[in-house]
C-alpha cells in the first residue's frame, strides 16, 4: 500500500478535534527525522577517532560543532520564515542530498579544515530538513500536535541513539572512510522524503490563498507573546548547553574518568541518547493531556538533583544518572515547539525554524566555549559547571497557562 493510499485512511486520535491523524505519513517522517539526525550524530560520534587522527586539541573538536551548529542555527529561521509565505515541499529531499555531501566529504577528509566543511554541510542541510518537516508534522497532526511532534522528534532522537553504535561497531573497526558505506542512510531518507513531498505538495495547492492573517486565539498582547518567546528561548539554551556537554564530551568523560576504551564509551552514549529518544516520546502526549507548561517546568528545573549529583558518582551510577537526565530533560522540546508555535500560529515554520536552529546554535556555541574550559581545566569540571543550568528552568514560572 502506498504513502498516498495509507494516509486515505488515517486512525483517529481523539474524536473530540473532529480531525485525523496521519499515523502512516508520520511514521514515515519520523523514519525520515531518523535517518537525518543518524547522520547528523555520527559527527560527535567519531570525535574521538578525528582527535586521534589529525592530532586535535579539545578546543578544536568545539570548533567542528560550532561549525555544524551555526550553519544550522543561521539558516533554519529565515527557511522558516520564507517557507511559511512560499512553501517548498521538494526542498526536503534536496536537503537530505546535501547531508549526503556532508557525510562523504566527512569520510575522505584529509585535513582540519575539510572536517569544518563536511560539518557545516550537515549542518545546511538540518537547516532545510527541520522547519518544513516539522510544518508537515503539524499539517498531520489532527490536532494532537503534542503527538505529532513527539512522532517526528523520537525519530530524530532515535537516530542521534543509533550514530554511537554504528561507529562503535562499524567505524571504529574499520577507520574514518568507512562511513562512506552509511551513505546508504541518507540516500534512503531522500527517497522517503520525496514521497512525504509529494503529499505536502498535492496538501499545499489544495488550501486556500490567504489574503489576511487571522488574530490568534489565545488573546495576548504582542509584548506578552515577545516576553513568552524569550522565555522559552531562555529554557531551550540551558537544556542544548547542557546536552553539548554530553553530546560532544561525555566519551571524552568516560575515557578519562573511568579509563573505558573508545567502544564502551560509545555504547554509554547509547544509553544516554535512548533516553533522550524515549524522554521525547512521552513529553508530548503527556503535554497533549495534562498541559505543556507542566512538562516544560517539570522538565527543565526536575533534572536538577541530577545534574548535581553526577560529577561526584561512580560509573554504574552515572550511566544510571545519564539515563535519567536524558529521559526527564528530553521531554521537553516537543512541549516547547508545541507551545511557541500556539503562541504564533500564523508562523508555523518560522517559530521551528526558530527554536531548531537556536537549540542547535546555542548548543555549538556552548560545546566550542566547553572544550576552551576542558582545555584550560579538565574535563570533569565542565560537568561540575554545568550542572547549575537547570535552575533557568525556574523561568518557566513566567509562562501563560496553556494555551
Amino acid at each position: 500500500m502506498s504513502l498516498d493510499s495509507k494516509a486515505q485512511t488515517p486512525h483517529r486520535y481523539g474524536a473530540a478535534t473532529g480531525e485525523s491523524t496521519l499515523i502512516a505519513l508520520l511514521l514515515t517522517l519520523s523514519v525520515a527525522h531518523m535517518l537525518n539526525d543518524t547522520v547528523q550524530s555520527l559527527l560527535p560520534a567519531v570525535y574521538p577517532i578525528l582527535k586521534q587522527t589529525f592530532q586535535l586539541s579539545f578546543s578544536q573538536i568545539g570548533l567542528i560543532t560550532l561549525a555544524f551548529q551555526l550553519t544550522a542555527s543561521l539558516l533554519q529561521p529565515f527557511i522558516g520564515l520564507y517557507t511559511d509565505k512560499n512553501p517548498k515541499p521538494y526542498s526536503l529531499p534536496i536537503g537530505m542530498g546535501v547531508t549526503l555531501c556532508g557525510l562523504l566529504l566527512l569520510a575522505f577528509a584529509n585535513h582540519f579544515f575539510v572536517v569544518l566543511i563536511a560539518a557545516a554541510l550537515i549542518g545546511v542541510g538540518s537547516s532545510v530538513f527541520h522547519p518544513e518537516s516539522s510544518r508537515v508534522a503539524r499539517m498531520a497532526s489532527g490536532g494532537q500536535h503534542g503527538l505529532a511532534q513527539s512522532l517526528f522528534q523520537v525519530g530524530g532522537n532515535t537516530g542521534a541513539a543509533i550514530g554511537p553504535l554504528l561507529v562503535a561497531f562499524f567505524v571504529v573497526p574499520h577507520g574514518l572512510r568507512a562511513i562512506a558505506w552509511l551513505a546508504l542512510l541518507p540516500l534512503a531518507g531522500i527517497f522517503l522524503l520525496y514521497r512525504i513531498s509529494g503529499w505536502y505538495a498535492a496538501r499545499v495547492a489544495a488550501m486556500p490563498r490567504r489574503t489576511k492573517r487571522a488574530a490568534p486565539s489565545h488573546g495576548l498582547t504582542r509584548k506578552h507573546v515577545a516576553a513568552s518567546v524569550a522565555v522559552l528561548l531562555a529554557l531551550v539554551f540551558s537544556k542544548f548547553v547542557y546536552l553539548a556537554s554530553l553530546g560532544s564530551y561525555y566519551t571524552f568523560y568516560l575515557i578519562e574518568k573511568f579509563h573505558l576504551p573508545v567502544a564502551t564509551a560509545q555504547i554509554c552514549l547509547f544509553v544516554f541518547l535512548f533516553a533522550s529518544a524515549l524522554g521525547t516520546f512521552f513529553g508530548g502526549p503527556i503535554g497533549d493531556r495534562f498541559g505543556r507548561r507542566y512538562v516544560i517546568w517539570g522538565s527543565i528545573l526536575g533534572v536538577l538533583p541530577f545534574t548535581l549529583a553526577l560529577p561526584y558518582v561512580n560509573l554504574p551510577a552515572t550511566i544510571v544518572l545519564t539515563f535519567i537526565i536524558g529521559f526527564v530533560l528530553s521531554s521537553a522540546f516537543s512541549a516547547i515547539i508545541v507551545y511557541a508555535q500556539e503562541l504564533l500560529p500564523e508562523r508555523v515554520g518560522a517559530v521551528a525554524g526558530l527554536f531548531f536552529g537556536f537549540a542547535f546554535g546555542m548548543a555549538g556555541l556552548g560545546a566550542a566555549v566547553l572544550g576552551a574550559v576542558a582545555d584550560a581545566s579538565s574535563i570533569t569540571f565542565v560537568y561540575h559547571l554545568t550542572a547549575f543550568l537547570p535552575l533557568i528552568g525556574l523561568l518557566a514560572y513566567f509562562l501563560p497557562r496553556d494555551l
